[in-house]
């Protein structure tokens, strides 16, 4: 072979292994809760022609307890979990699970007896922006973290009063150069805005305490707000000041209502523990909101499970009949289907494409067919001997599965 054709050959390996690499860092980053949009959706995930009959599991590393799901940013994926009575952050790489570095504080307590089975958490996803990583742990320790180094950049020490059962489950979201945590205990706590760069606190609405949800931010009615469950209620908020626009009772008689709202148009889905799965849309009529039922379906409790919007389908689990999985339509709330019954006790859901991806809390991950008129299973993979409560990630050609001690990275190819 001649030096010539030698030279072409490398400089054509060269190429696609530039490309590979670029087309692996150009997948979209997951830098918060449900992703980037907050709903649920894998914008940046590739989904394949045809799904394999297994995962490849490319690496798999301890990293400590916890259900946060993992944050990925360019080559780089974070953790935020617990080892004995350390809270912590860590960094690893990409390609190989290496710990790049990890960071903590002390963060003793103890569960309340009804929730022991839940383990110590921590159970709130962090937010990664603008270089930092900002968290909030099992006691309510609100931190920034530099994500470079680890090295801590502010951090504002727990209350007296904590959620009463699975703790500070609220996951960050930022607005701008504020960031929001719910802070407090049962019944009584404050939405709290943070700057970013210093930790003060720029506004704060005391008008309930945390529930076990996570935010979103929209515009509505050509207001920005916040849209939150508290532990009695569901509201709005003004992201700007921090006051309330409007409130509507969202009552749990075991206080766990733990959802986070589902966006269609400027409607809210929500669905809780107890009561039914409800529509809704806030409207102002002069200085004053209301909100507007669109409709509720009582067959659909959701529990610990969120929901995922696809065109006019919303897809989730109800904690009926010991885990059933159901599609409902988002303009009406009429039952399209639900699933046989016995399919876990949660399912922690992602939608790709025309798909849902839902990793059970047992270990399996499925994969399901966007289809209204059946419960269509595509795959089925086990991820995981132990628990799996985390939010899975999924970018590019990757997912990402956190166990309850172990952080798995697993491709298609």
């Amino acid at each position: 072979m001649s030096v010539a054709i030698r030279g072409a050959i490398v400089v054509v390996w060269a190429s696609v292994m530039v490309a590979s690499i670029h087309a692996q860092r150009g997948a979209a980053d997951w830098t918060q809760w449900r992703g980037p949009s907050r709903q649920g959706v894998a914008s940046g995930f590739t989904v394949p022609s045809v799904w394999p009959e297994t995962l490849v599991r490319k690496w798999r590393v301890e990293v400590g307890t916890g259900y946060a799901s993992p944050i990925i940013v360019g080559d780089r994926v974070y953790v935020f979990s617990r080892r004995g009575e350390n809270e912590g952050m860590s960094a690893h790489d990409v390609a190989t699970g290496r710990e790049l570095w990890r960071a903590g504080y002390d963060a003793p307590f103890k569960m309340h007896s009804a929730a022991v089975s839940h383990n110590q958490g921590p159970k709130s996803t962090p937010v990664f922006v603008n270089g930092r990583l900002l968290s909030i742990g099992m006691t309510g320790v609100v931190t920034a973290w530099d994500a470079q180094t680890g090295k801590q950049v502010w951090q504002k020490p727990a209350g007296d009063l904590v959620p009463l059962y699975t703790t500070h489950s609220f996951s960050p979201m930022v607005d701008g150069n504020n960031v929001l945590f719910h802070v407090g205990g049962h019944d009584r706590g404050a939405l709290t805005a943070y700057d970013i760069n210093t930790g003060t606190i720029r506004w704060s609405w005391p008008g309930d305490g945390p529930g076990y949800g996570s935010p979103i931010l929209t515009t509505i009615g050509g207001t920005r707000q916040i849209i939150v469950v508290t532990q009695n209620k569901i509201v709005g908020v003004d992201p700007g000041a921090g006051t309330l626009l409007w409130e509507r009772p969202f009552p749990s008689k075991i206080a766990i209502n733990s959802g986070t709202p589902v966006l269609v148009g400027d409607t809210i889905v929500v669905g809780g523990s107890d009561g039914p799965t409800a529509a809704f849309t806030p409207a102002k009529s002069g200085a004053s909101w209301t909100t507007n039922t669109v409709w509720e379906n009582a067959e659909i409790p959701t529990k610990h499970t969120n929901m995922v919007l696809n065109g006019e389908t919303i897809f989730g689990m109800t904690s009926r009949n010991s885990g059933q999985y159901f599609a409902v339509n988002a303009k009406s709330g009429q039952m399209l289907w639900t699933s046989p019954g016995r399919q876990a006790t949660a399912g922690a859901i992602a939608r790709a494409g025309d798909y849902y991806i839902s990793l059970e809390n047992d270990g399996e991950l499925i994969v399901v067919r966007n289809n209204p008129k059946e419960f269509e299973v595509v795959k089925r993979y086990k991820v995981a001997d132990g628990d799996t409560w985390a939010e899975p990630v999924l970018s590019g050609n990757r997912i990402f599965t956190k166990d309850l001690n172990h952080l798995t990275m697993w491709t298609l190819n």
